[in-house]
This record gives C-alpha cells, structure tokens and sequence, in this order.
C-alpha cells in the first residue's frame, strides 16, 4: 500500500476557532482592541491596508473578475440556465 502525503490546511471553523482564541488572550493581557482601532495609528493603519487592497483590486483583479463575471459565468452559464424552459 502506498501511502500519500496530504498536506492539511486550516479549515473556516478552525480559522474562527483561532480567532476566538486570540482574543480570549489578548483579553487575559487586559490588551483593548478597540482602543488599538480607534487609536491614531489603528486608524492610520488600516487605511493603509485599505488603500493597498482597493489598489490591488483595481490595478490586477478587477478586469479579470469582469470578465469571467461577464463572459464566462453570465452567458455560458446563467443565460443559459434561466433561459432552458422546461414543457
């Protein structure tokens, strides 16, 4: 028998899971999240990542998510399916 090397990622409820975790933590540490947003420099730098994502966004993916919104799943895939009239 062979046996395969599977390589396992973290699934949704594991990555919620985490999540939860970190911020019983960061709350054990009396660490305040909301203080850190609301701070100056939260704020600063979630703009910055907000502006980086809104840039990555328009400068690689957007005419690559138009087009297979457009003219791969609407027409060879939607149109199609809600134009089948079943008789």
């Amino acid at each position: 028998m062979r046996s395969f090397n599977k390589t396992k990622g973290m699934s949704i409820i594991g990555a919620i899971i985490f999540g939860f975790i970190i911020v019983l933590l960061l709350s054990y540490f009396n660490v305040s999240i909301k203080s850190i947003v609301e701070s100056p420099t939260g704020q600063e730098n979630i703009n910055y990542v907000r502006e980086a994502v809104n840039n990555f966004w328009n400068n690689y993916l957007a005419q690559p998510a138009s087009y297979l919104w457009n003219d791969v799943w609407l027409k060879l895939v939607w149109h199609p399916f809600i134009s089948n009239n079943a008789q």
